[in-house]
């Protein structure tokens, strides 16, 4: 199971490499570039599933939607 996803800022663009949580989602994510505080988007769990290059691992091993 991949545990490093990219989050791409929607406001700047920065981008930046983080570890998910395996066992839980994440809410909020402050962006290293702006500071802007990441949300997710409507319908998804956590920001890595909104922002992110791959889906949270709750997510990914979990049923499909």
């Amino acid at each position: 199971m991949e545990t490093r996803s990219t989050i791409t800022c929607p406001e700047c663009g920065h981008r930046e490499t983080e570890t998910m949580p395996t066992d839980a989602c994440q809410f909020y994510y402050d962006c290293k570039g702006c500071g802007t505080l990441l949300r997710p988007k409507p319908g998804d769990c956590c920001v890595f599933c909104s922002y992110g290059d791959r889906r949270c691992p709750p997510k990914a091993t979990g049923p499909a939607d």
